[in-house]
Order: C-alpha cells, then structure tokens, then sequence
C-alpha cells in the first residue's frame, strides 16, 4: 500500500479483496435493508473501511494488513446484520411507534436468543392488554357471557365464556368494562415502555 495524496492505493490483489468484501456486504445488506437505504449503507461502510485502510498505509504487508482490517471489521453477513439491527432498532426508540418497535423486536428475535425471549414476553404482554381490550369490547355484545366465572363459590377467572361450563356461574356487571380498559392500558403501556427501554439499552451495547 502506498498513499497518493490523501488517498491510499492498493494493489490490483487488494483493491480486488476490498471489492469482494463489498459485494458480498452489499448483497447481504440488501436481505435486511430496501434498495436506497442499502446503498447508503454501503458507502459508509466503505467509507469507514477505507479510513481504516489509510491508517494502516504504512504497514510492508499490503495483504496481511487488509486481512487484518477486514477480520476486525467482520464477516459481511455478521456486520450486515448489526447494521441493519442499529437502524431499525433506532427507529424503534427515537419514534416509540408500535411497528418499529414490532419490527426492531423481530429482527433481534431472528438473531440473538435474548432477543427471541424478550420478543416471546412481548407478545404476552401485547397479548394479554388485547384480550382486556376485546372484553370491554364483547361485555355489551354478550352481557351474559363476559364476566368473572365462578365454580363452587370460588371466582376462578375473568373472561369471555361460550357456553358456560355446568356447575358454573357468571357474576359481574358493566363494572367489567371500565376494569377491562383500566387492565388492557396498563398492561399495554407497560409492556411498550418495557420493550423500548429494553431496546434502548441493546442499542447501546451495539454500538459498544
């Protein structure tokens, strides 16, 4: 490697090895990114890749010293993935919407196990504020179907029962309703600030 300027010139060898790094990062970042923000992607990648290259001009061993550079960066699959994972989990926090926060969720869920288990609570969580939801939403529907079901005397769940189990009772009001949305709301804010804390700390050990 010798420099020209500011501008460091590989060999034919090298310049060919950079560029195959760069292929292959381009073609696994546009499994995880849309067209124009891949590209994007790849220039500043390159970009980076590049200063790296410069800092090392010096070095009698243009081979080993872009080896080197490049095992430090990564396996392009590797670093597409990180990348892909930064921007959409920087989405998820810096927005707070539900569907980045789905998507910044499934991606990690798809990559890392602790990821997967913490996409696996949100989806209870999620799942548990939607069934109070859908109870507000059924108690005026079916009045007499949605209530706190008793067996023996002893009140055994809150719920949407069709048909009621023999042996069973259904007692409980409209107070339902208003209980059901105090629930659901809860259950729902917490489980969205939970999960953008959660990728707000990820986000932070990324780009450690």
């Amino acid at each position: 490697m010798r420099r020209k300027g500011l501008a460091v010139l590989l060999s034919e060898t090298g310049e060919s090895r950079v560029n195959g790094y760069l292929f292959v990062l381009e073609r696994s970042l546009g499994t995880f990114l849309p067209h124009e923000v891949m590209r994007d992607a790849v220039r500043e990648i390159e970009s980076h890749l590049r200063e790296r290259i410069a800092s090392a001009a010096a070095a009698p061993d243009e081979r080993a010293a872009v080896e080197k550079i490049l095992a430090e960066l990564g396996p392009p699959l590797r670093v597409a993935q990180a990348y892909s994972a930064e921007r959409t989990i920087d989405e998820a926090v810096t927005t707070g919407r539900f569907v980045p926060m789905w998507r910044a969720m499934l991606h990690l869920a798809g990559t890392t196990i602790t990821g997967f288990w913490f996409a696996v609570a949100l989806l209870i969580g999620y799942t548990a504020s939607f069934a109070f939801f859908a109870l507000a939403v059924l108690k005026p529907i079916f009045p007499a179907n949605v209530g706190v079901q008793y067996v023996h005397g002893i009140p055994v769940a809150l719920g949407a029962h069709f048909p009621l189990a023999p042996g069973t009772e259904l007692h409980g009001g409209y107070w339902v309703i208003p209980f059901a949305l105090f629930c659901g709301t809860g259950i729902f804010v917490g489980t969205h600030r939970g999960a953008r804390r959660f990728l707000s700390w990820w986000r932070g050990r990324l780009r450690s």
